[in-house]
């Protein structure tokens, strides 16, 4: 039986996967939004949309400062997630997509946010299995997420 407990769990079989169906993992480590951080991600984006990066005018706005993309947040989730679950018991892992994703609340930068993650479902599929997890991203001081998202995964079991 796998241990849900001690992250990251590290399951390498479909069994093993359907046992964590319904466990929640996490929390994360927290993570630190820092402005350089968010720079960095507007120019790998060319997304410099001043609320992310223009500090006087975004401190004038109602937010008061600046915020991370949304999309920022959400690709952070497979750093995140891998704290809390890894595929390296399979020949190998690939994120596959997400069903659902939404940005309830702002990430202010100066911010620090952490994952939990549950999984919904694990289901063989043609040349592996596909995993099903939502991710819930918080913000310390915050009673509402940041991101909620249904992300899928790819996973292929090792040859035995």
């Amino acid at each position: 039986m796998i241990d849900a407990t001690t992250l990251p769990v590290r399951p390498s079989s479909f069994e093993e996967l359907t046992a964590l169906i319904g466990k929640e993992l996490g929390p994360t480590d927290w993570y630190d939004v820092t402005q350089k951080r968010v720079n960095d991600f507007a120019d790998a984006t060319d997304d410099h949309q001043w609320i992310h990066v223009d500090l006087e005018r975004a401190a004038a706005s109602p937010l008061g400062g600046t915020i991370a993309h949304g999309l920022y947040t959400l690709s952070l989730g497979p750093a995140l997630s891998s704290q809390l679950l890894r595929f390296d018991g399979f020949a190998h892992g690939l994120n596959y997509g997400y069903n659902k994703v939404r940005f309830p609340s702002p990430v202010p930068v100066g911010s620090r946010i952490r994952m939990r993650a549950t999984v919904v479902s694990a289901e063989q599929v043609g040349g592996g299995i596909q995993v099903t997890m939502n991710q819930i991203v918080e913000r310390e001081g915050s009673d509402k997420p940041v991101v909620v998202a249904e992300s899928l995964s790819r996973v292929v079991e090792a040859a035995q």
